[in-house]
Formats: structure tokens, sequence, C-alpha cells
């Protein structure tokens, strides 16, 4: 869990401590807004003690307290926030309905708690929320530990604080029950990951599954945005009640039409607002009365529309959020549901969805359009379709955790421009992908922002390149194009996964199969070659083959054992049978369900697009067919991967680091010089060539003395990258003379006043470049790449964002394009890649515990048989901000 540095004032409070509320959702899918307790709270917090019953407040106060031990608890609470005292209540609504409090015990990280529910709001989660977030705010301080004591009978409590960490402990003494629950390490994601999938699920019940829904802004003319909405809601067959809300209350068809919201006859679950952006607050304010808990924006003139537009949609939000009602767009085309219960489309789209198994978000109504179009063209059924506009409050994220456990959903489909908490996102987006496969069109490459440093590192991890490790990481296929997204969602729904990358290719054209086995190729896939008991592959038909022919060799095929997958492609001539063919290979295909395939047809219009009772896609072009094949043989290949677990690394002192990190902080931010750089390394068990820093040349000649045998003269200034190429290295250096001579030159490639540093010459059988940077939204990343001048030339590299798994360091060399240098290229020693993998772990920890790190440049590292040498280290500190929590549960913010 990462930390940052928190300063307090001399009275220990914290000046500019966030003290907006933020929300989060209840575990009914009510919302309810958290932040710290005032002074101006005092009557509210009496009003809630004095209207509690007597047994809440005896499991509270182990006795039933009087009226001064209430005054004296209100006081206590009221109090602002410091090291010493952290607090932070609960308000659904304008209605208080609960509170947490932390006293520090001592100097000690540990601090004692204790949580407050109202006696109405009991079984809703409200205390796990609270109880959360009051230990997000500790860590702040340094808080490691919570204490407390509960009575035995308070199962709730205690369900509370052992569902909080995975490090919770209970001791039951003289009638009581001593809770210590260690937060340091952050929350367990496990539990917090089930308890937020159960609240997205309930709080997006009324806006996928609605009983009842009302169209604001469905009225007489034809061609209007409410108008179309209300229309494609009754012709997709909406199984519950329709509401028409016009100026006139007019019927629109068949729905009964009402001028105001506040005159339904009966409560409404979603509502769907089609009116100009400045009545759009008004519709929903009358919807909270009318009882809705979603509603659907379509409107523009919000976020997209300058800053008026953008303070617009963060009112709207605050709105939505008092009345706990969840909301998609502003500016957006609607959400579909093909369920055949529900039979929801509320939207404009001109295509409704086919039923199915793809579920479909994206924050372009074009890209929603152009799916859909592709969905009815090809049959490719889609469970759900949520067009997010400018996703003012449902995100991604929301409808990751609700289709996890969506059993009409067999996989997803994001297109996204943005990302609010993508930390938030790859830890979802993980779990999901172990459970469904989900492909990912990310456009833009801005995302992270610029990079400010001057590191390899952060050159490296660019957006895109960040992007692309988060992806890889969690299991997501990225494609390029929305067409490969779309094509390869049409395998992934329509059979099972590869078991391996072997494809068999049966058609009746040879050039097809030769650009097919060229695609395959370059795709990562292999072409098992014939054999006494394997089929020709690619095996040519000829362009006269019958459907039993082709019947007969896609069987061989199935049964060889030989492939994991089989392309079959289909030549029309007018000599053959194309839809008897397709027909017959349907049949072949549905008797071996676990193997996976598809189909190409060319040369003729009018075939079906799947066939087989299993929905065999089929493709136009082989590339299509064979691009979504090496998706699915990747994807597979992930799945089957051990997740990995917490590496075990000894050696490690955190504090002193983190004492470091401080000290170095406070003489001000920015490039550190050599002695603190290898210090903090050292304190996490990294190791430098030791170096003396010399400010002449003859300092230089008697280090270089001390040091003997060959040495290496480098620039000491902490702010030069590219030393090699300004002449701020100098090898070799045999003895004295050569150091005197080289001096000059080296020093004068930095600032004056630098000096050099002089070290032992060291090599190895690989040189190498490792770092981290800090990204404020993705958090920190770990590189490791083909090192020295070529680190930027051949861009040989991979990139890891924390934390990372015993399994992960392993993975980052082996897919190194020169991987083969490590383990003993033509008969070089191999590498010692234990100790590599080693360096990378604790570098990925260090990253994980000291966010102040922006960047880390180990350039070069060298990789020998007797073990790993970081040359030369570049190290950039930056005090830590607001960034994204990926593990605490609160919805996103308005703004």
């Amino acid at each position: 869990m990462q930390t940052g540095t928190v300063v307090t004032a001399g009275d220990g409070t914290v000046p500019g401590a966030r003290s907006e509320p933020v929300h989060a959702l209840t575990a009914d899918g009510g919302i309810v807004a958290i932040r710290p307790v005032r002074p101006e709270d005092a009557s509210a917090v009496t009003g809630m003690y004095e209207a509690a019953s007597a047994a809440n407040l005896r499991l509270r106060f182990f006795a039933q307290p009087s009226p001064a031990t209430l005054s004296t608890e209100v006081k206590r609470l009221c109090r602002p926030e410091s090291n010493q005292h952290v607090n932070v209540l609960a308000y659904e609504g304008d209605t208080l309905v609960g509170v947490a409090s932390a006293e520090r015990l001592g100097d000690r990280p540990a601090a004692e708690f204790a949580v407050f529910v109202a006696d109405r709001q009991h079984g809703r989660g409200i205390g796990t929320l609270l109880l959360e977030h009051l230990a997000a705010r500790c860590r702040r301080h340094g808080i490691t530990e919570l204490i407390g004591e509960v009575l035995p009978g308070n199962v709730d409590m205690l369900r509370v604080a052992r569902n909080l960490s995975s490090h919770a402990r209970n001791h039951l003494d003289r009638g009581v029950v001593d809770v210590s629950v260690r937060i340091g390490d952050g929350l367990a994601d496990p539990i917090v990951d089930e308890r937020e999938r159960t609240a997205e699920r309930a709080s997006l019940r009324a806006l996928l599954s609605p009983s009842s829904v009302a169209v604001a802004g469905a009225g007489r003319r034809a061609g209007s945005v409410g108008r179309e909405t209300l229309l494609s809601l009754v012709e997709y067959g909406f199984t519950g009640t329709l509401y028409a809300i016009n100026g006139r209350g007019t019927p629109v068809g068949p729905v009964s039409g009402y001028r105001s919201l506040l005159d339904l006859p009966g409560p409404v679950d979603l509502l769907v607002i089609a009116v100009p952006a400045d009545q759009v607050a008004g519709v929903l304010a009358d919807g909270a009365r009318a009882g809705a808990h979603a509603a659907v924006v379509l409107s523009a003139g919000f976020g997209e529309a300058g800053p008026d537009g953008r303070e617009r949609q963060a009112d709207l939000v605050r709105l939505a959020r008092r009345h706990g009602i969840r909301l998609v767009g502003p500016n957006c085309l609607g959400v579909f549901n093909s369920d055949p219960r529900v039979r929801l489309a509320a939207g404009f789209a001109p295509q409704l969805p086919p039923t199915g198994g793809l579920a479909v978000a994206a924050q372009s109504g074009a890209v929603v359009i152009a799916a859909l179009d592709h969905a009815v063209r090809t049959g490719t059924g889609l469970s759900t379709v949520v067009s997010l506009g400018n996703k003012a409050d449902i995100s991604g994220n929301d409808l990751i955790a609700y289709w996890y456990d969506d059993p009409e959903t067999r996989a997803v489909a994001l297109y996204l421009e943005s990302f609010g908490n993508p930390r938030k996102f790859a830890r979802t987006v993980r779990a999901l992908a172990r459970r469904k496969p989900v492909l990912a069109l990310k456009s833009g490459s801005s995302v992270a922002g610029g990079r400010a440093g001057a590191s390899h590192t952060a050159a490296a991890a660019a957006p895109a390149a960040t992007v692309d490790a988060l992806f890889a990481q969690a299991g997501v296929i990225r494609t390029e194009t929305l067409g490969e997204l779309l094509d390869t969602a049409r395998l992934l729904t329509a059979g099972p996964l590869p078991a391996g990358p072997r494809l068999a290719v049966v058609s009746n054209s040879g050039g097809l199969n030769v650009l097919s086995a060229d695609a395959a190729e370059q795709a990562g896939l292999q072409l098992p070659v014939a054999g006494p008991d394997r089929p020709e592959n690619p095996l040519d038909l000829g362009a006269g083959a019958t459907p039993d022919q082709f019947s007969a060799a896609t069987e061989t095929a199935a049964t060889a054992g030989t492939a994991d997958m089989l392309l079959l492609v289909v030549v029309c001539t007018r000599a053959n049978r194309p839809a008897d063919v397709l027909s017959e290979l349907g049949r072949v295909m549905d008797r071996h369900p676990d193997l996976c395939a598809a189909a190409v047809v060319t040369g003729a219009t009018g075939l079906p697009h799947r066939i087989g009772e299993r929905g065999m896609p089929v493709y136009e072009l082989p590339e299509q067919a064979v691009r979504a094949l090496a998706h699915a043989a990747a994807y597979a290949a992930w799945r089957q991967r051990p997740l990995g677990g917490w590496a075990d690394l000894p050696g490690i002192d955190r504090a002193r680091a983190h004492t470091l990190v401080e000290q170095a902080l406070a003489t001000g931010p920015g490039w550190q010089d050599y002695a603190t750089t290898s210090d903090i390394l050292a304190a996490y068990g990294i190791g430098i060539v030791p170096a003396e820093v010399a400010l002449d040349a003859g300092a230089a000649v008697s280090a270089a003395a001390r040091i003997g045998g060959p040495v290496v003269l480098k620039s000491a200034d902490p702010q030069l990258v590219h030393k090699s190429d300004t002449g701020g290295v100098r090898i070799g250096l045999a003895d004295g003379a050569a150091v005197a001579g080289a001096f000059e030159t080296v020093a004068s490639a930095g600032r004056p006043g630098s000096g050099v540093l002089v070290q032992p010459q060291v090599g190895g059988t690989v040189e190498l470049v490792a770092g981290l940077v800090h990204d404020p939204l993705f958090g920190s990343v770990v590189l490791l790449g083909l090192g020295g001048v070529r680190t930027d030339l051949l861009a040989d590299r991979t990139l890891q964002l924390v934390p990372m798994t015993d399994l992960d360091a392993g993975r980052m060399w082996r897919s190194l394009r020169c991987a083969a240098l490590l383990t003993g290229y033509r008969g070089t020693a191999p590498a010692d890649t234990a100790a590599l993998e080693d360096l990378l772990l604790r570098l990925g920890r260090l990253a994980e515990e000291n966010p102040e790190i922006a960047e880390l440049d180990l350039n070069p590292v060298f990789a020998g048989p007797d073990g790993i040498h970081a040359v030369d280290a570049k190290l950039r500190l930056s005090p830590v901000g607001d960034e994204p929590d990926p593990v605490l549960r609160k919805l996103r913010e308005p703004g």
C-alpha cells in the first residue's frame, strides 16, 4: 500500500487536510457521503445518539451512557483531525447515519478505534465503509494498527473488523473481545472486491434491470431524441412500465403521457432525460421525489461544453449523490439490455442489439452505433451496451464490477478514451479477466500526461507504453482497431478458448493457405508440420472440393490431436456449393465443442456469418480470423499462468528508507546526489558499485589508487542523463596519468563544481537498464531493458506496474528480445537471472512503499554469471499529492 509523507503543524493538525466529502456505495446500493467530523456536526451527532436504542448504545459504551458521557463523546469526536485523532462520519442525503474515530495510543503507530451506526442503518455495510475510510486516513498519519474492545454480543462489529484486513486478530479477555487490525499494508483485496461488487450490482440494478422507466422530453415532435428513445423502448419490447413526460402530458404511441414526474401513478426506477441542459437538474430533482434510483442523461451541454458546462455537470452529480441516484452520461447515447426478462433499449441508436453474451461499454456514442451495426450484420449477440458519454458518475470500473457476476455476459468489450482511476481499473479488470475475456480499444496517447523527468525510464514509460503494460498484466486483450476488437469478440463469445498456440488450416485455396500461414507466423501461432501420423498443414483440397471432402478433411484435422485451433477457408466458385460446405463444417465443429475454430468465406455474398449450433464465426478474410485466433490463444495462455504471490525479500529496512526520503525532501525535491541515492537503495538491499566523489584531478588520482585496477570516471552531476553523449564518461583508465588526463573532460560535462565519480571498472555478459518512474494516475512502473547506448536505439524493454508478484520479475526478463543473451547465447556463460529477478522485485517493493521516488535509473546494469552489478544510479524525489487509491471504495468525484 502506497503511503506519502504528511506534514503536520505544531499542534499536530494537518494543514489543508482533505475535508470534502467522498461518496461510496452501501451494500444495498445506496450512496453515503463520508468526510471528517467538523465542530458544526456536534448537534447532528448528539441527535443520532439521543435517537439510538438502549441496546445500540450499550454495544458502543458497554453501559447505558449518561447525558454527560454523551456530551464528552461528542466533544471528542468533533475535534479537528490530527496525528493523534482521526474521525469520519457518513451522511445519506441530509441524515447522519454513522461515525467512526481513532485515538492514537501514545507514540505508538497504533490507535484505538470506535464505530457507531444509527439504529435503522444496521446491515447496510455503513460501519464497514466508515472503518475502511478511517483506516485510509490513519495510514496517512503513520498509524498501522487499529485496536478496539468489542462486546461478544456485538457480532456485526466483530465481523466488520475481521473483514477489514486479513491481519485481524480477536482475543476474549474478561468478557470483552480485544480486536487488533493491522492496516499498514492496506486492506485485503479479495474481501474489498467482493463487497464492492455486491454494492455495484445493487446500485446498477435500477439502471440495467428496471421495472419502470420514465422518459423526460418524450414529446410529439418526430425525430426528437426523447420521442425516439421512448419508441425504441416500445419497439424492443421493454417488459416493465413506461411513462412519457412532456410539457403537455401527451401520450406517445401506446405510452401514457404526463406533464411532470410528480404526476406519475407509481414509482419509477430509471429516469431517461432528454431535455435542454438547463432543465436537466430540475427533472432529476423531480425524479428523485418520484423514487428514481438511476438516470440516463442523453442531453448534451455539460462537461464537453467548456467551463460552464463542467460546473453544471459537477452540480448535477452532486444532486444525484444527495438523492442516491446513479447516473450515466451526460451526453450519451443510452443503455441497452437484451435479457428477455428486461428488453431495455433506453437510447436513440438506430440499431437494436441481438441477444447474446458480449457486453459493451464505450465513451463514444459513434462507437456504440458501430458496435450495434456490426452485431446486427454478423449476428453477434450482445448482453448489455452502455454509452458512457462524459462518465460523470458511472464508469467502466462500475460496469466491470457488475459484469463480474452477470450470468448473461460471456465477454466484455471496452472503448476507453480516459481512465478515472487506472489503479482500480487494473485491479478490478484483472479479476474479471480471470473469469471472462475482456477486450479494449484505447484511443489517444496522452492519458498520463507528459513526463517531466529526464531519465531513460521516464522516457520509456510513455502513456501508451504504460497502458500497454497495464493491459498485459491485467489480461486485457488490446486491439489496434475497432474492427479487430469486434472480430475477436465474435470468436470469444462463440466457443471455447484454445488449449495452445497450434493452428491447423483446411482450405480449397493454395494462395489463401499461404496468406493464412504468413499471418499466423506473424501473430505468434504455430502450424505443426505434416508427418506420418499428421495431416498436411495447411491442407489444400483444391478449388472444386465438395462438401463431403471438406467435412472429412476437417474431421481428420479435428481428431489428429496436433492442433489447438482450426481455420477453415472456403473460396467460392461456380463449381462448388459454398452454402452446403458451410453447413457441413458447422456440423463437424458441433461434434467438437472443445476445439476453438473459425471459418473464412470469400467470393460470395448472402452466406451466414455464423455456422453450426455453436455459432462459429465466419470472416471475410483470413487475416481477420488469424488475428482473432491469436488474441484468443494469448488470452488463454494468460489465464493459465499462475497469479504469483507476495515475494519474501529479506534485508529491507523500510523505516530507514522512509527517514532518508523525508530528510532528502526536506532539503528540496529533485535529483539526489550519489550518496543519498546509494543509501536509499541500500535500505532495500540494492547495491551499486562503490564510487568516490572527487572535486579535482588530484583527488581523482588518489581515489583511483585506493580502488586499484582500471577505473571509470563519470560526471557526478545528478542532473546529467546521457553522460556518454556529452563526454561525461571515460572507461578503462589504467593509471594515475590517464585519470588526471580525463578529469577535465569528464568534469566539464556536468555543472561547475559537481566533480566526478571514480569507480572500479566492472562488466558482465549483458548490459541492461533498470529503473522506476512514478505516475500520479497509474502509480509506479518498473522498467527492464537492454542497456547502455542501445537503450534508446533498440527500445528492447518491458514495463511492470506495481505491486509485483514473485513471478513477475521472471516474466519481465523472459519477455525481452535479448532474453537469449541472459541464458547463454552461442556458448556464452549464462547470467545470474535469479539475482536479476531479486533486483527487480526489490525495485518494485521500493517503488510500492516509497511513491516519492519519481524517477530512478540504474544504467548500466551488468548481468553476468557472477551476479548483477548496477554501475550508475540517478534518483529524483518528489512529494506525493492526492492520488487515486486502488483499494478504497469511493465513487468518482464530481468535476
